[in-house]
């Protein structure tokens, strides 16, 4: 059960029996777990080390252990801080990308240079991702975050028709979201029919095409891609945000494949609503990183604590953090 903190087993016992039997030395220990001394002396070290024993104020050169409501509470804070860096590492690609787009972009209405170029209007917006289509001759790489509009989604279909029948491979990752909006899954499942490949992720980096690794577009508000977009060419840039797209990539999974909770017991979608939740976000800030209502972030926040038997959300991030979930 403590595996999660990094004890092995003859670690637990040793805790679980210090606990129960505070006056237990290193051979009643080593007796009752069927080990050997130094197994146990081991299993000591490790323990003190994880501040889960702390030395006796009564009896000199003896432990005593602490308890699971202070040393585990310690311990879940460490492993949350653990998570918080990896996190962070993981969208230090988005952060990178974002730093780059803000590096280019500026309030005139547009602005060109020899590596970007800003396209404004959704009719030149569309025109610019029509040409680089017509244009793509290896690979389109795609990040589709949210429902997409019908606009958006007959232009992609017309786009894609083209690139497909030239034999160019396309790669789409999507929005776990999009799997309930009955539009958007469509256009996903008539990608697939025609020979591209189509992942989900509960939560994406903002919009993006990058055709044959070599000109990218990105839009110039992430909230808002009606307010125009950049067209990127610079080799650094475009580099960097294949290399995002590939991470999201090899996270995500094929959109048609079962949503059937992993080992532990949850959705990846479930996994990051906590983590969403535990970083300090609202049900609604939570429900828009994950595209999906506030209602139904409120749902899956409720059927996760019935499952967890929880009587808190404080309480839940506790326990679906000992099982595993986090």
């Amino acid at each position: 059960m403590l595996e999660y903190f990094g004890l092995d087993t003859t670690a637990e016992g040793v805790y679980r029996l210090l606990l129960a039997h505070p006056a237990w030395g290193v051979a009643e220990l080593a007796a009752e777990l069927q080990v050997g001394p130094d197994a146990v002396r081991a299993a000591l070290d490790a323990l003190f080390e994880l501040s889960l024993l702390r030395r006796s104020a009564e009896r000199e050169s003896h432990l005593r252990a602490v308890s699971p409501a202070v040393g585990l509470q310690s311990l879940l804070a460490q492993q949350q801080a653990d998570l918080e860096r990896r996190t962070q590492r993981i969208a230090a690609g988005q952060a990178a990308m974002a730093a780059m787009v803000a590096d280019y972009a500026d309030n005139q209405p547009a602005r060109a240079s020899a590596d970007a170029t800003q396209v404004v209007g959704m009719d030149a917006i569309l025109r610019e991702i029509e040409e680089l289509s017509g244009a793509a001759r290896v690979e389109l790489l795609s990040i589709m975050p949210g429902v997409q509009s019908p606009q958006n989604v007959e232009a992609a279909r017309s786009n894609n028709a083209a690139l497909i029948a030239r034999n160019v491979t396309i790669r789409t990752a999507m929005q776990e979201s999009a799997r309930n909006d009955r539009d958007t899954l469509a256009y996903a499942q008539s990608l697939t029919d025609a020979g591209a490949e189509v992942r989900a992720a509960p939560l994406l980096p903002p919009r993006m095409l990058v055709f044959d690794r070599a000109t990218a577009i990105v839009p110039i508000d992430p909230a808002n891609t009606r307010d125009g977009v950049l067209r990127l060419t610079g080799r650094g840039v475009v580099t960097s945000l294949v290399a995002l797209f590939e991470q999201v990539w090899t996270s995500a999974v094929p959109l048609g494949a079962s949503r059937a909770r992993d080992r532990e017991g949850a959705t990846p979608q479930e996994r990051e609503l906590l983590k969403l939740l535990g970083h300090g976000h609202t049900d609604e800030s939570a429900a828009k990183r994950l595209g999906v209502s506030e209602r139904t972030c409120r749902r899956m926040m409720a059927d996760m604590m019935e499952r967890l038997g929880a009587r808190s959300r404080f309480e839940a991030g506790l326990l679906a953090a000992r099982a595993g979930w986090l």
